[in-house]
């Protein structure tokens, strides 16, 4: 009952912060604007995490690796934290234990990732219908952007109607279906070789 609890707890909190700094990074990705309070917000959320890791972890590439970092590690940690959590035998200092929590992580971060494009593609298509000129609609577009225009080439609209975000979220799901049976079964075998 009480790990349920404290799981429950890493989970969403983590979880909080890892969206955070993949929006973050993102939103550099796709040189959406920062001005916008929604980006302000998830700088200031960050910054403490961030700036003094950019001091250890140059950009490369134009990208801001340090954040990115960041987001795995601390994806790393709230697998630890989990596993501890549950009843599996896990042996983290053990050369399988660590690659598969390395794994366990990227998995993680795939999965953080594909929910925030949902996320981002479901808000865009809701703001599109009620308000389509709200402040929030360019981040929105500058992130979705590069998925919907392949689809959007392959399907155009019909009658007025763009279904490009509907089938971004289907294929989405289907991504997410599979790491997550994914994790499930690296989580099984590593608990067996554990």
């Amino acid at each position: 009952m009480l790990s349920d609890a404290l799981s429950f707890l890493v989970r969403n909190l983590a979880g909080f912060f890892i969206l955070n700094l993949l929006l973050r990074f993102y939103l550099q990705v796709a040189r959406a604007s920062f001005a916008h309070p929604l980006a302000q917000f998830t700088v200031k959320l960050t910054n403490f995490a961030v700036l003094p890791m950019r001091r250890i972890v140059p950009s490369m590439g134009g990208y801001d690796s340090a954040t990115l970092l960041l987001a795995w590690l601390s994806c790393a940690v709230m697998e630890l934290s989990l596993l501890m959590l549950s009843h599996l035998p896990f042996t983290p200092l053990s050369s399988n234990g660590l690659i598969g929590l390395a794994l366990l992580a990227i998995l993680a971060l795939l999965q953080f990732s594909l929910y925030l494009l949902f996320g981002a593609v479901v808000m865009q298509a809701i703001l599109s219908w009620v308000n389509p000129y709200n402040p929030l609609s360019p981040i929105l577009d500058a992130l979705t952007r590069p998925y919907l225009l392949p689809i959007r080439r392959i399907l155009p609209s019909m009658g007025g109607l763009d279904l490009s975000p509907f089938v971004l979220i289907l294929i989405l799901q289907l991504i997410l279906q599979f790491l997550i049976g994914a994790a499930e079964l690296k989580l099984i075998a590593y608990a067996v070789l554990g």
